[in-house]
């Protein structure tokens, strides 16, 4: 996970700041999550980013020879 917050102002101020940046950011490869809020929990904003699992990448399991 690389943001979450439960403030909007400071959810959109966040991605903003991540598209001017410098550092470039591969969205192809980030999940922008919106977990709505009922009467007991506020609104969460969360942006992560996939992680390959290396047990399924595909050199692996072929044998060496």
């Amino acid at each position: 996970m690389l943001f979450e917050t439960q403030d909007e102002a400071e959810w959109r101020a966040h991605l903003r700041s991540l598209r001017a940046g410098k550092e470039r950011i591969d969205w192809a490869m980030t999940r922008i999550d919106t977990f709505c809020g009922r009467l007991v929990q506020p609104t969460t904003y969360r942006l992560s980013v996939f992680v390959p699992d290396p047990a399924r990448h595909p050199d692996r399991g072929r044998p060496d020879h």
